[in-house]
């Protein structure tokens, strides 16, 4: 911690003035540090997002559903995934569920069972081919949603994974039709950029179904 907010620890001898100096100072690094990032992860996989979103797009329109997950910080995006795709701020809504939502499902299957099915046992009840499974996992590691993606290849699930670091065991994994690897160790600009990552496919993807309008092709219902 001390690392990352240095101004927290700083001597309490020392003025105000020169702590918000420090916070702004620390701030504006980590400004930097995203924006750089953010900018690297758009050249590696600029043709890779579009296709996704593209292939995104023909699930939706064919009348597939979208499953987020994931833990802890990346259960909040998974959620938020699930929103923007419902809920969106402009465009279509489109089907989409967080797998994390539901509080009595995780604990019943964490307890039950074990934790490491409880993405896994959702995508084999509600899951089909056609629908889409998007983990994310700033390791790349997560034991319950690397099942996940072995249960969504199994029933035919286009599947799309977030991960940090150099990939984790995600990399490793013949399950996922589109990775997206955020070269960072940083779990604060893995998450930063991993929310733009998938924001931009929610505009790709709208945008990819209104070309599909236009041409007179049915969109999703």
């Amino acid at each position: 911690m001390e690392s990352l907010y240095p101004f927290l620890y700083a001597d309490q001898g020392q003025s105000v003035d020169a702590v918000l100096a420090e916070v702004r100072r620390s701030t504006a690094e980590k400004a930097v540090e995203i924006v750089a990032l953010r900018e690297e992860v758009a050249t590696r996989y600029a043709g890779q997002l579009l296709a996704c979103a593209s292939e995104m797009a023909a699930a939706f329109a064919g009348g597939g559903r979208l499953f987020a997950f994931g833990n802890g910080g990346s259960s909040t995006d998974a959620q938020t995934v699930s929103s923007l795709f419902m809920a969106p701020p402009r465009g279509r809504p489109l089907p989409a569920f967080s797998l994390t939502a539901d509080v009595a499902t995780v604990t019943a299957l964490s307890n039950d069972v074990g934790f490491e099915v409880v993405f896994a046992r959702q995508i084999a009840a509600f899951g089909r081919a056609g629908d889409i499974a998007i983990g994310l996992s700033t390791s790349g590691g997560s034991a319950n949603v690397l099942r996940a993606f072995d249960e969504a290849g199994r029933r035919g699930l286009m599947t799309v994974g977030l991960a940090g670091y150099h990939g984790g065991k995600m990399a490793e994994a013949d399950t996922i039709d589109h990775l997206f690897v955020i070269p960072s160790s940083s779990v604060h600009r893995i998450q930063e950029a991993q929310t733009t990552v998938y924001h931009v496919l929610w505009e790709l993807t709208q945008r990819a179904l209104e070309r599909t309008a236009v041409a007179g092709t049915p969109g999703p219902s």
